[in-house]
């Protein structure tokens, strides 16, 4: 085994001897985990100690939890000697100076995090990441706006969240749920979407009546556009003159691109006089297959 020099410990011997200073963010190992602090291993002549009133802003933290020997850890120095010749670290400074670094990195990456709901508080929620307070608004913690008797339920919740919102000179985080759910739901719809074919005959309800046409909510989160000129056979002027909001209408698909669904009730008149019955089995009528979309969606899985 060759013998070691002193040119093999440079590198050990340059950081014990470096000059520390108030205000210098160090890394460290940590090597014990006290009720009180954490020691760390600084490579350093000596050791570095975090009170635990220094290790984290979040309320919910527990020290023994959260903090485990062999853990890498930021932290600023307070003070180059404790009175006992260690050094003195404050995490929560070192978060402060390098979490708004990485929030905006987030934000700028568009990068899903996993954060816990903390409080609830009024029009929102509070979740840490990074060590920062942040503030989920009412409207992002669901697809739809959770009202303020509800917030309370999102306590002790994980949720996948967004940066959305970096203010670092007034010290603001905001997070949205939203996103990523909205992400989930397109991905679900587009999937059921796939398990639908043109010339389903189906019913639903009318959603919204644009100039254009009319929305028909299909049931599983599904809606399609039934265009003005696919409404009735007569000419109209407007949507509302035959339709209303919230009324039952039967529907055939017509096209199905990009994920959207085209529909018509006009094709319905054109296929014959009889009544249209939904079946529970699929079967061919005139070349059109008439089921219920929801038992399309059962046989598919969902």
């Amino acid at each position: 085994m060759p013998e070691e020099t002193m040119n093999d410990f440079k590198d050990e011997i340059d950081r014990s001897f470096r000059k520390i200073k108030e205000g210098d963010i160090l890394e460290g190992t940590v090597i014990d985990v006290k009720d009180t602090e954490v020691v760390l291993d600084l490579k350093y002549y000596t050791q570095g100690i975090i009170k635990a009133e220094d290790l984290s802003d979040d309320p919910k933290f527990s020290i023994h939890r959260d903090i485990a020997v062999g853990d890498e850890i930021s932290a600023t120095v307070v003070s180059t000697d404790d009175g006992k010749g260690n050094i003195l670290l404050s995490k929560k400074e070192a978060n402060q100076v390098l979490a708004w670094d990485k929030l905006k990195e987030l934000m700028d990456n568009e990068t899903y995090v996993d954060v816990k709901v903390s409080e609830a508080v009024k029009a929102g929620c509070v979740a840490f990441l990074e060590g920062i307070r942040g503030f989920i608004p009412a409207s992002k913690l669901d697809l739809n706006y959770v009202e303020e008797a509800d917030i309370p339920n999102f306590v002790g919740k994980t949720l996948k969240v967004k940066v959305i919102n970096v203010d670092r000179d007034n010290n603001k985080l905001v997070l949205s749920a939203r996103e990523f759910l909205r992400e989930e739901a397109d991905k679900k719809r587009a999937e059921m979407i796939s398990n639908v074919q043109v010339g389903l005959v189906t019913e639903g309800v009318v959603e919204s009546i644009q100039n254009y046409g009319v929305f028909v909510n299909l049931g599983n989160g599904m809606t399609g556009l039934v265009h003005i000129s696919q409404i009735c056979n007569q000419r109209i002027a407007h949507p509302s003159a035959v339709l209303k909001v919230g009324q039952k209408v039967k529907v055939k698909v017509t096209q199905i691109k990009d994920g959207k669904l085209s529909l018509s009730m006009k094709a319905l008149e054109e296929i014959a006089a009889t009544e249209i019955t939904e079946e529970k089995i699929e079967f061919e009528s005139d070349g059109e297959a008439t089921t219920s979309l929801a038992d399309i969606l059962k046989k598919a899985g969902f």
